[in-house]
Formats: structure tokens, C-alpha cells, sequence
């Protein structure tokens, strides 16, 4: 569903130039909840931009279902942004002065879904997190774990064929946090409309839960586990 090839991004130029990818590879399956890891800085966040549209590759190339990307301008992948890709962040992006049916309507009306379709559409992904009895609940008035099931239902309700999650527990405690991750597997395990999710975290009990575990480290990608995603050796040691 996703198809990521030989993918490379640097910054600067001269000496100054930092390789921040250099070489990405990595595909996943309709239906797969994959984790992303790696230190900070490693280049998480730029390889996320790039797959979402939001920033152009050096070299390289993605698939996304109808879409093939990766070198092209964000202007120039548009429909990418609308009909390829969902956005979940660590803060929610909620505007405080609306209510949680219109925070996930608003999405739909701005990519020129009729405000008829876009209402009926927002209802059935608000009830698709659970939160049917919280639609005409502002922000302020929902916890921090109904709050991002609001920004879910606004990335699911788009129809697109996958999530991107960044570091989309961070502002939530545990139970929270774990709610959001049962979504995350009933979305990507739904029988009828399985939709795939690539989730950035730093969290190691998070992340053993998904399906998959990546990890990026000096610019590329490899399957990982949790023991060496976190440098350890078998003893539980931290590797050289």
C-alpha cells in the first residue's frame, strides 16, 4: 500500500551540508499499524514530512496507493495532502471554539466535501472512536484521550488510505494513551475499511504493541525489535 524506495534528504550545502536520509526503504501492508523509532534528531520527523506531502525528497520515490511522489513539490501534491494522507500530532490541533462534530467537519468542508456530506461523514468517524455522546463538546470540556480521538476521527473521516502519527500519545497518560493505541488496531484491523497507520514514538511498550517495528538510525531503515531498538545487548546491557 505503501512503497518507499531508496528515499535520500539533506539540508545545507558545502560542509555544512547534513545528510539527514540516506537511503530510506520501507513498505506497509493495507491494514498494518507499523512503529517508528529512533534517537532524536535522526530524521523521524523529515521522512514523515516527506511521505505526508509536506516536503520534497532529494532523490527516491513513494507509492501511495494511486499517488507516486516523493520528488515533487509540496504544491505539486495536493491531492496527496487530501486524499492520501491523514495527519495525527502530539497536540491536537483542535480550535477551541468549536464543537468536536464541527472541528471534524471543517476538515472535510475545507477539502470541498459539501457541508451536508461533510456533517454525516464527521458523525460516523466520531462514532467510529466512540465519542457519539461528546460531538457538541468544545475542546475545553473533553479529557486529553477524547481530544485525540477527536483528531483521529478528523484523519479517519478524510477516507484516506493512511495515518501518520507523531508521537500521537505524548500529551496523554498511560490508560490514555493506551485507549488511543486499541483505536489505532481496530482502525488498521477493521475487516470492512482497513486503513494503515506509521506511528513515530519513543515509547518502547507503545510500540511493541503495533504490528511492526521499525527502527532509524544513521539515516536508514531496518526491522528492529525492542531490545535492539534500545541498543541492548542479551544480557540487557547496552551495546558498544
Amino acid at each position: 500500500m505503501l512503497d518507499v524506495r531508496d528515499l535520500k534528504k539533506g539540508f545545507g550545502s558545502g560542509r555544512r551540508r547534513l545528510e539527514v536520509l540516506k537511503g530510506i526503504d520501507l513498505e506497509i501492508k493495507s491494514g498494518e499499524l507499523v512503529a517508528l523509532m529512533g534517537p532524536s534528531g535522526c530524521g523521524k520527523s523529515t521522512l514523515l514530512n516527506i511521505i505526508g506531502g509536506l516536503l520534497e525528497a532529494d532523490s527516491g520515490s513513494i507509492s501511495l496507493s494511486e499517488f507516486n511522489y516523493g520528488t515533487k513539490s509540496p504544491s505539486r501534491v495536493v491531492d496527496v495532502r487530501r486524499n492520501g494522507v491523514g495527519w495525527i500530532f502530539q497536540d491536537f490541533h483542535l480550535l477551541d471554539h468549536l464543537s468536536a462534530l464541527d472541528n471534524v467537519a471543517i476538515a472535510l468542508e475545507i477539502s470541498g466535501v459539501s457541508s451536508e456530506e461533510a456533517d454525516d461523514r464527521a458523525k460516523a468517524a466520531l462514532a467510529k472512536v466512540n465519542l457519539s455522546d461528546r460531538m457538541e463538546h468544545i475542546p475545553d470540556q473533553l479529557s486529553g484521550g477524547q481530544q485525540q480521538r477527536v483528531a483521529i476521527a478528523r484523519a479517519i473521516a478524510g477516507n484516506r488510505p493512511l495515518l501518520l502519527a507523531d508521537e500521537p500519545t505524548g500529551n496523554l497518560d498511560i490508560a490514555s494513551g493506551a485507549d488511543v493505541l486499541r483505536l489505532f488496531r481496530e482502525l488498521c484491523h477493521d475487516e470492512d475499511n482497513p486503513i494503515s497507520i506509521l506511528m513515530v514514538t519513543h515509547d518502547p511498550d507503545l510500540a511493541s504493541q503495533a504490528d511492526r517495528m521499525l527502527l532509524l538510525r544513521d539515516g536508514t531503515v531496518a526491522a528492529s525489535d525492542i531490545r535492539s531498538a534500545w541498543g541492548m545487548d542479551e544480557d540487557g546491557g547496552e551495546m558498544e
